[in-house]
């Protein structure tokens, strides 16, 4: 677990130790989150005190009492901003106003919570505020040699996850009004749809969090002796149902003893890239060759498919970040365009490089060759 610096800002004791009896043992975590997070507890009894704490203590997140003595809670956040502190500052205050609130919106803040309020409450408050300051700090973490990088990654999560939003809420307020019927089996249809457009946020997430980690230098390895056979096994078996449900046969062709020193969920994602790519865009009743070979020093991992195929000139632009060939062809198949770009940055880990041949209406073939040191 990770744990954050939470600062309590209030002039009442019962304030303080009640938000942090509420919170000492609490943790937050999401799904695209790498680890939970915990809070260290800090207090403040006036906005002089804070100030000296966010000074000295790189503060994280703020619960801040606007109605302080000496500097008030709207000076603590002027001083915040003009000294651009990577800070999430919620207001708690039993005296919130229209002017109050335009003015701590404009220095930043990122909500409020009424007093008297109880512990669900806050929880629920320092949920959405850690949830809301990760994914700032992991956007800011991205390639900060263009702003451009940053709006792609922002739009392109909005876009992608705002349809599959937009269906799972109409789902549920169909269900609420049963207007398809009154039993559960009524709404089955529905509720595996909505399982299956929440796979596939959880899949972009999932791609959005390893792209970023492998840009950041931030990803934790753990490097091994690896069979690289037994993996590619292993990833075959976890495919298998995708793959008959489209009537595709994956065959594989492996010499034996090849072994890598290398991190064993980087070896997993190219492979499932590499797989899932020639499943989703083959052909029904269309088939997979998958081969692993060792040549002199390097070895070889090709994965060949029966399906659509490419032009020379969508090739050239594959493994760029964000880019899906769209065509009539592949505009009803899933995906965040980041799968490839993932997979080529991965195998640049190692020193290897990918390449890919394919001609439109005969099939892909994706090989992939690794120093075997």
């Amino acid at each position: 677990m990770s744990t954050l610096k939470l600062l309590i800002v209030d002039d009442e004791p019962g304030i303080r130790s009640g938000a942090e009896r509420v919170l000492r043992n609490f943790s937050v975590g999401y799904p695209f989150m790498e680890e939970d997070f915990t809070f260290e507890i800090l207090t403040a009894e006036t906005g002089e005190k804070a100030i000296e704490l966010i000074e000295s203590k790189s503060i994280d997140i703020i619960l801040l009492d606007n109605k302080l003595p000496g500097i008030d809670g709207i000076e603590v956040l002027e001083y915040i901003q003009k000294n651009e502190y990577d800070v999430g500052v919620m207001m708690i205050t039993a005296y919130a106003s229209l002017d109050l609130a335009i003015k701590a919106t404009n220095y930043g803040v990122y909500n409020f919570v009424a007093k008297p309020f109880k512990p669900e409450e806050l929880k629920t408050s320092v949920e959405n505020i850690t949830k809301n300051l990760y994914l700032k700090r992991m956007t800011q973490s991205m390639d900060e040699s263009g702003e451009g990088n940053r709006f792609q990654f922002l739009s392109v999560l909005s876009h992608e996850l705002k349809s599959p939003i937009n269906a799972i809420e109409g789902y549920l307020k169909m269900m609420k009004d049963k207007q398809v019927g009154v039993t559960i089996d009524d709404y089955k249809e529905m509720i595996e749809r909505s399982m299956e457009r929440i796979k596939g946020m959880r899949s972009l997430i999932s791609d959005l969090l390893d792209l970023n980690r492998i840009e950041t230098g931030h990803k934790n390895r753990n490097i091994q002796k690896l069979d690289i056979t037994e993996i590619a096994k292993t990833v075959i078996d976890s495919f298998e149902p995708m793959a008959l449900q489209r009537n595709i046969e994956i065959s594989m062709d492996g010499d034996d003893d090849i072994y890598l020193n290398a991190d064993k969920n980087e070896i997993e994602i190219i492979l499932n890239n590499l797989v899932s790519n020639a499943i989703k865009y083959n052909r029904e009743n269309g088939k997979v060759y998958i081969s692993l070979k060792k040549k002199d020093t390097n070895i070889y991992i090709t994965v060949e498919d029966t399906g659509i195929g490419m032009s020379k000139e969508d090739t050239e632009l594959l493994f760029q970040d964000f880019v899906r060939i769209k065509n009539t062809q592949t505009q009803s198949v899933p995906g965040s365009g980041l799968g490839l770009s993932i997979t080529k940055k991965m195998v640049e880990l190692y020193k290897g490089k990918i390449e890919v041949e394919s001609t439109p209406d005969v099939g892909s073939r994706f090989i992939v060759s690794i120093p075997a040191v």
